[in-house]
Protein backbone atom coordinates (compact mmCIF):
# COMPACT_ATOMS: atom_id res chain seq x y z
CA UNK A 1 0.00 0.00 0.00
CA UNK A 2 1.52 3.20 -1.22
CA UNK A 3 0.90 5.60 1.80
CA UNK A 4 2.86 8.79 0.48
CA UNK A 5 0.93 11.59 -1.12
CA UNK A 6 2.69 14.73 -2.95
CA UNK A 7 1.25 17.30 -0.65
CA UNK A 8 -1.45 18.34 2.01
CA UNK A 9 -3.76 19.32 -1.04
CA UNK A 10 -3.53 15.54 -1.89
CA UNK A 11 -3.57 14.26 1.64
CA UNK A 12 -6.92 16.33 2.19
CA UNK A 13 -8.41 16.15 -1.12
CA UNK A 14 -11.63 13.92 0.05
CA UNK A 15 -12.35 15.67 3.22
CA UNK A 16 -15.77 17.09 2.66
CA UNK A 17 -18.65 19.57 4.03
CA UNK A 18 -19.67 18.15 7.25
CA UNK A 19 -16.37 15.91 8.07
CA UNK A 20 -15.59 15.02 12.10
CA UNK A 21 -11.72 16.33 11.89
CA UNK A 22 -9.90 15.56 14.68
CA UNK A 23 -6.07 17.51 14.44
CA UNK A 24 -3.08 17.54 16.72
CA UNK A 25 -1.27 19.73 18.73
CA UNK A 26 -1.22 21.29 21.99
CA UNK A 27 -1.66 25.47 22.03
CA UNK A 28 0.57 26.05 18.43
CA UNK A 29 3.01 23.21 19.44
CA UNK A 30 3.17 20.40 17.07
CA UNK A 31 -0.26 21.47 15.02
CA UNK A 32 -0.29 20.32 11.35
CA UNK A 33 0.05 23.79 9.41
CA UNK A 34 0.45 22.39 6.28
CA UNK A 35 -2.81 20.58 5.99
CA UNK A 36 -4.96 23.26 8.13
CA UNK A 37 -3.83 25.67 5.23
CA UNK A 38 -4.95 22.99 2.89
CA UNK A 39 -8.48 23.40 4.36
CA UNK A 40 -8.50 27.13 4.17
CA UNK A 41 -7.51 26.86 0.63
CA UNK A 42 -10.36 24.10 -0.31
CA UNK A 43 -12.82 26.16 1.69
CA UNK A 44 -14.96 23.21 3.24
CA UNK A 45 -17.78 24.34 5.51
CA UNK A 46 -19.66 22.81 8.10
CA UNK A 47 -16.50 21.22 9.70
CA UNK A 48 -16.26 19.39 13.40
CA UNK A 49 -13.13 20.34 15.09
CA UNK A 50 -12.00 18.27 17.67
CA UNK A 51 -8.64 19.57 19.20
CA UNK A 52 -7.45 20.56 22.49
CA UNK A 53 -7.91 24.45 21.08
CA UNK A 54 -8.87 26.50 18.64
CA UNK A 55 -5.55 28.80 17.99
CA UNK A 56 -5.30 32.16 17.95
CA UNK A 57 -6.96 34.54 15.85
CA UNK A 58 -4.29 34.56 12.73
CA UNK A 59 -2.74 31.02 13.24
CA UNK A 60 -3.94 27.09 13.44
CA UNK A 61 -7.64 26.41 13.76
CA UNK A 62 -8.19 30.08 13.98
CA UNK A 63 -7.53 30.61 10.42
CA UNK A 64 -10.30 27.71 9.66
CA UNK A 65 -12.66 30.05 12.23
CA UNK A 66 -11.67 33.21 10.69
CA UNK A 67 -13.25 32.19 7.14
CA UNK A 68 -16.40 30.36 9.02
CA UNK A 69 -15.33 26.91 7.88
CA UNK A 70 -16.02 25.68 11.25
CA UNK A 71 -19.61 24.66 12.99
CA UNK A 72 -18.67 22.88 15.86
CA UNK A 73 -15.51 23.21 17.91
CA UNK A 74 -15.25 20.13 20.82
CA UNK A 75 -11.81 21.37 22.86
CA UNK A 76 -10.76 21.90 26.36
CA UNK A 77 -8.93 25.12 26.38
CA UNK A 78 -9.92 27.80 23.91
CA UNK A 79 -8.69 30.70 25.90
CA UNK A 80 -6.46 32.69 23.10
CA UNK A 81 -8.72 33.18 20.19
CA UNK A 82 -10.53 36.48 20.80
CA UNK A 83 -13.05 35.13 17.34
CA UNK A 84 -13.80 31.85 18.81
CA UNK A 85 -15.33 34.09 21.96
CA UNK A 86 -17.05 36.64 19.38
CA UNK A 87 -18.77 33.81 17.12
CA UNK A 88 -19.30 31.57 20.60
CA UNK A 89 -21.08 34.69 22.23
CA UNK A 90 -23.28 35.50 18.94
CA UNK A 91 -24.77 31.95 18.37
CA UNK A 92 -22.60 31.68 15.57
CA UNK A 93 -20.25 28.52 16.44
CA UNK A 94 -21.87 25.52 18.63
CA UNK A 95 -18.98 24.49 21.24
CA UNK A 96 -18.41 21.11 23.53
CA UNK A 97 -16.04 22.19 26.28
CA UNK A 98 -14.68 19.41 27.60
CA UNK A 99 -12.20 18.49 30.44
CA UNK A 100 -8.97 17.77 29.39
CA UNK A 101 -8.65 14.97 30.69
CA UNK A 102 -11.61 13.37 29.73
CA UNK A 103 -11.37 14.85 26.48
CA UNK A 104 -7.97 12.86 25.89
CA UNK A 105 -9.33 9.87 27.21
CA UNK A 106 -12.21 9.68 25.17
CA UNK A 107 -10.05 10.09 22.19
CA UNK A 108 -7.88 7.24 23.61
CA UNK A 109 -10.92 4.61 24.41
CA UNK A 110 -11.45 5.30 20.63
CA UNK A 111 -8.27 4.16 19.45
CA UNK A 112 -8.22 1.54 21.83
CA UNK A 113 -11.84 0.44 21.01
CA UNK A 114 -13.67 0.75 23.91
CA UNK A 115 -16.56 2.38 23.65
CA UNK A 116 -17.30 3.98 26.67
CA UNK A 117 -15.96 4.51 30.28
CA UNK A 118 -16.08 6.34 33.94
CA UNK A 119 -14.88 9.32 35.08
CA UNK A 120 -15.40 11.56 38.22
CA UNK A 121 -14.39 14.82 36.16
CA UNK A 122 -17.83 16.92 35.57
CA UNK A 123 -19.85 15.11 37.90
CA UNK A 124 -22.33 17.45 39.15
CA UNK A 125 -21.49 20.85 36.97
CA UNK A 126 -23.17 21.35 33.40
CA UNK A 127 -20.85 18.81 31.81
CA UNK A 128 -23.13 15.99 33.51
CA UNK A 129 -26.28 17.17 31.84
CA UNK A 130 -27.89 14.11 29.92
CA UNK A 131 -25.04 11.75 30.89
CA UNK A 132 -25.48 8.84 32.39
CA UNK A 133 -24.25 8.41 36.02
CA UNK A 134 -22.89 5.62 38.67
CA UNK A 135 -22.16 5.61 41.95
CA UNK A 136 -18.73 3.43 42.78
CA UNK A 137 -17.41 3.14 46.27
CA UNK A 138 -19.68 5.96 47.70
CA UNK A 139 -17.98 8.28 45.03
CA UNK A 140 -20.39 9.21 41.80
CA UNK A 141 -19.14 9.04 37.99
CA UNK A 142 -19.83 10.34 34.81
CA UNK A 143 -20.51 7.99 31.78
CA UNK A 144 -18.53 9.24 28.77
CA UNK A 145 -18.60 8.09 25.31
CA UNK A 146 -15.58 7.57 22.71
CA UNK A 147 -14.29 9.98 20.59
CA UNK A 148 -14.08 9.15 17.00
CA UNK A 149 -13.63 10.96 13.93
CA UNK A 150 -14.06 10.58 9.85
CA UNK A 151 -10.25 12.40 9.74
CA UNK A 152 -7.36 12.33 11.74
CA UNK A 153 -4.57 14.77 11.17
CA UNK A 154 -1.43 14.91 13.46
CA UNK A 155 2.17 16.40 12.43
CA UNK A 156 5.62 14.29 13.15
CA UNK A 157 8.58 15.02 13.29
CA UNK A 158 9.83 12.12 11.35
CA UNK A 159 7.81 9.35 9.24
CA UNK A 160 8.85 6.89 6.92
CA UNK A 161 6.74 5.58 3.97
CA UNK A 162 5.04 2.84 6.13
CA UNK A 163 3.64 5.61 8.43
CA UNK A 164 5.52 5.31 11.45
CA UNK A 165 5.97 8.20 13.11
CA UNK A 166 7.98 9.83 15.64
CA UNK A 167 7.30 13.23 17.86
CA UNK A 168 9.47 15.36 19.84
CA UNK A 169 8.59 16.20 23.07
CA UNK A 170 5.56 18.26 23.87
CA UNK A 171 3.94 17.56 20.14
CA UNK A 172 3.18 13.78 20.99
CA UNK A 173 0.67 15.64 23.37
CA UNK A 174 -3.13 14.46 21.88
CA UNK A 175 -1.61 13.45 18.38
CA UNK A 176 -0.80 10.05 19.46
CA UNK A 177 -4.12 9.12 20.62
CA UNK A 178 -5.72 11.15 17.54
CA UNK A 179 -3.80 8.70 14.88
CA UNK A 180 -5.64 5.97 16.24
CA UNK A 181 -9.59 7.38 16.22
CA UNK A 182 -9.80 8.63 12.97
CA UNK A 183 -11.46 6.46 10.11
CA UNK A 184 -8.65 8.08 7.85
CA UNK A 185 -5.10 9.60 9.50
CA UNK A 186 -3.23 11.82 7.83
CA UNK A 187 0.63 12.44 8.89
CA UNK A 188 2.79 15.85 7.72
CA UNK A 189 6.18 15.09 9.30
CA UNK A 190 9.29 17.15 8.90
CA UNK A 191 11.22 14.44 7.59
CA UNK A 192 10.20 11.44 5.67
CA UNK A 193 12.86 8.43 5.50
CA UNK A 194 12.68 4.97 4.28
CA UNK A 195 11.74 1.73 6.04
CA UNK A 196 14.35 0.62 8.26
CA UNK A 197 15.40 4.37 9.05
CA UNK A 198 13.77 4.72 12.20
CA UNK A 199 14.72 3.31 15.43
CA UNK A 200 11.80 0.93 16.35
CA UNK A 201 12.23 2.27 20.21
CA UNK A 202 11.63 5.36 19.15
CA UNK A 203 8.38 5.04 16.95
CA UNK A 204 5.10 6.69 19.15
CA UNK A 205 2.70 5.59 16.49
CA UNK A 206 3.11 2.14 14.30
CA UNK A 207 2.51 2.96 10.56
CA UNK A 208 -0.55 0.65 10.33
CA UNK A 209 -3.07 3.57 12.29
CA UNK A 210 -1.59 6.29 9.22
CA UNK A 211 -3.10 5.70 5.73
CA UNK A 212 -1.13 9.06 4.16
CA UNK A 213 1.50 10.75 5.23
CA UNK A 214 3.66 13.19 3.19
CA UNK A 215 6.57 15.76 4.00
CA UNK A 216 5.53 19.09 5.16
CA UNK A 217 7.13 22.37 4.29
CA UNK A 218 7.63 25.94 5.92
CA UNK A 219 6.91 25.15 8.96
CA UNK A 220 6.55 28.71 11.16
CA UNK A 221 6.09 27.00 14.33
CA UNK A 222 4.80 29.91 16.18
CA UNK A 223 5.26 30.33 19.86
CA UNK A 224 1.79 30.96 21.47
CA UNK A 225 2.79 33.13 25.08
CA UNK A 226 7.01 33.66 25.25
CA UNK A 227 7.81 33.26 28.58
CA UNK A 228 11.27 34.49 29.69
CA UNK A 229 13.07 35.23 33.55
CA UNK A 230 14.62 38.18 34.06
Amino acid sequence: MNKVVANADEAIQDIRDGAVVMLGGFGLCGIPENCIAALVRKGIKELTCISNNAGVDDFGLGLLLKTRQIRKMMSSYVGENAEFERQLLAGELEVDLIPQGTLATRIQMAGMGIPAFFTPAGYGTEVAVGKETREFNGKHYLMEMALHADFSIVKAWKGDTMGNLVFRKTTRNFSTSMAKAGNITIAEVEELVQPGELDPDHIHVPGIYVHRIFAGAGYEKRIERRTIQM
